[in-house]
């Protein structure tokens, strides 16, 4: 077996055995992995990555707002954020722009960070966030 593909397994491991508080969490994680090299991409004048980046943002984002449970009045509330948060990516990938996706990358930790709060809440212990 070779690194990748350890590492791979591994991977697979992690998110076969999380739970769905920890899955959101990664799905936060990656999507401000996707919105930093994104960023990077813009700053060296490589468009397609640039692209391929934000729509991965873009992706996990609208798996966010598709998961909505409507009975609960806060997802009217989760939904603007989502759909901002989708016309603000559509805006940073047709310009490129790399202040938009500093914006949006802002949003992103501060939602990540929240939801460390929420999930340490509700297993009775403080976390740290970062």
């Amino acid at each position: 077996m070779t690194p990748t593909n350890g590492y791979a397994a591994y991977a697979n491991s992690k998110i076969m055995t999380a739970s769905p508080a920890e899955l959101t969490l990664m799905l936060y994680d990656g999507a401000i992995k996707f919105a930093n090299i994104a960023i990077a991409a813009i700053e060296k004048n490589d468009i397609e990555k640039a692209h391929n980046n934000i729509i991965k943002v873009e992706r996990i984002i609208l798996e966010f707002k598709s998961s909505l449970e409507h009975k609960y009045p806060v997802a009217k509330d989760f939904e603007q954020v989502y759909n901002y948060l989708i016309r603000r990516l559509h805006e940073a990938n047709m310009k490129k722009d790399a202040e938009i996706m500093e914006e949006i990358l802002k949003h992103l930790r501060t939602m990540r960070d929240t939801w460390k709060e929420v999930m340490a809440i509700n297993q009775g212990k403080k976390v740290q966030v970062s």
